[in-house]
């Protein structure tokens, strides 16, 4: 399971800035996704092949206008409970304030590797700033600018050094069998699915903890199902926190998504698609995990018509575009229709995400389709694929194709590849990595 930094720190420190800049660090690794909108309160950071996952704090205080500390105080103990690292940015033009000291002290108590950034150091006269943040008593500042990029290697090297060792996955008993989370957004139904399945019947159910101190694997093996639904402590840990923040949800969308194979991202019937929606799909997409859309609370919708599903389904793929080919459960957790829908279809997602297409199947199908339609040439060259196949033992079906000039393979010709795969074989639900290489 990935690890997950947190940055915090009072309001316009500069923390989305920062943000930005330690997530584009990801781009210089060439990500083969297209279309992974890039929201501001989560990435992914790649730093000297160690990657991991990084939140912003920034953005969720609702009044910006009067900040109360209480939200910001909010903040900084969901991301102390939930992270594995937290930096904490300070203004070195600004120096000290009362916020900064009072955060400080919340930090302090915390026992979690804390990392001391002085943002803003644009320039060299405001370096002399920076060792009076030392009496906030959390060690060695360190001076960034998030805006020009200096002095954020020396943060990274930091960071990484700082990450706590993964511990050993204890759960290696659960490696065959799939694992499921349900993401949402708050009230979507999250809690009502998972009672559903579960029930009263709490005896066939067994909870194991998982990889991390905060994800917990509840084994369901009846009616001929046997797979985990990784519920994040989180879930039963209702007095801490004002169950409806938003960032809330997504941190702990965050660590339920990526202990998953396979994702039920469920929407609200009555409310339609929102953004926070959008924002955990493209978390699901990013960590590359198996996906089916669960749209609950239809009881509560009054047209129930096919013109009314079909309507719906197709503003569902719009907004996801452009990976479509996924299932989509039109269900009530309340009245529990359709409900052993949800599990099937998670199954043969979870299936999908196995299967393996021979080599030569895959060359005589896929060949005829290149023949059909080559890719386009280039300053007057040619490309030409010789060879396909199949990575053996990815966690996502990835193709390897061979040819002469693999840097001229533009996204609109791997789409093209990808939708024909799609066409000849089933791979509903996951999503499917393709690579050039040269031969």
């Amino acid at each position: 399971m990935g690890q997950l930094v947190a940055i915090v720190g009072r309001p316009n420190v500069g923390k989305s800035t920062l943000f930005n800049r330690l997530t584009q660090t990801r781009t210089a690794i060439t990500d083969p996704t297209a279309g992974t909108t890039r929201d501001r309160q989560y990435g992914k950071v790649d730093w000297n092949g160690k990657e991991f996952s990084i939140v912003d704090t920034g953005g969720w205080v609702v009044n910006s206008d009067d900040i109360f500390e209480s939200e910001i105080n909010k903040q900084v103990e969901l991301a102390i409970e939930q992270a594995d690292e937290i930096l904490f940015v300070v203004d070195a033009m600004n120096g000290v304030t009362d916020l900064d000291d009072h955060v400080a002290q919340i930090l302090r108590r915390s026992r979690k590797p804390v990392i001391l950034v002085a943002n803003k150091v644009d320039s060299n006269e405001w370096i002399y700033n920076v060792p009076e943040f030392y009496s906030l008593g959390l060690g060695e500042p360190y001076p960034v600018s998030a805006i020009n990029g200096y002095g954020t290697g020396d943060l990274l090297d930091e960071v990484v050094k700082k990450l706590p060792e993964k511990e050993d996955d204890d759960a290696a008993a659960l490696e065959d069998i799939p694992k499921f989370a349900i993401v949402g957004r708050p009230n979507a139904g999250k809690s009502s699915l998972i009672n559903a399945f579960i029930g009263a019947e709490r005896h066939i159910v067994t909870d194991i903890a998982g990889t991390t101190r905060d994800s917990i694997y509840t084994r369901y093996d009846k009616f001929g199902f046997d797979f985990y639904l990784v519920d994040t402590a989180g879930i039963r840990k209702k007095n801490k926190v004002n169950e409806d923040i938003e960032y809330y949800s997504v941190i702990r969308s965050i660590r339920a998504i990526e202990a998953s194979d396979v994702c039920i991202l469920m929407i609200d019937a009555t409310r339609g698609i929102e953004s926070q929606d959008v924002n955990i799909f493209s978390l699901i997409q990013r960590n590359k995990k198996g996906l089916v859309v669960v749209v609950n609370k239809w009881d509560l919708v009054e047209d129930k018509s096919t013109t009314a599903i079909k309507h719906y389904e197709a503003t569902i793929r719009e907004r996801f575009a452009p990976f479509t080919d996924f299932p989509i459960i039109f269900t009530s957790a309340l009245t529990k229709q359709r409900i052993f829908k949800v599990l099937e279809t998670s199954v043969e997602v979870y299936e999908n995400r196995k299967r393996t297409v021979p080599t030569s199947q895959l060359n005589t199908v896929m060949q005829e389709d290149i023949a059909a339609y080559p890719p386009p040439s280039n300053k007057g060259k040619f490309v030409k694929i010789k060879y396909i196949t199949m990575l053996k033992g990815s966690p996502v079906p990835t193709f390897i194709f061979f040819c002469n000039l693999p840097q001229w393979v533009k996204e609109p010709y791997r789409r093209y590849l990808e939708n024909k795969i799609r066409e000849h074989w089933t791979f509903t639900g996951t999503p499917i990595n393709i690579f050039m290489r040269e031969k």
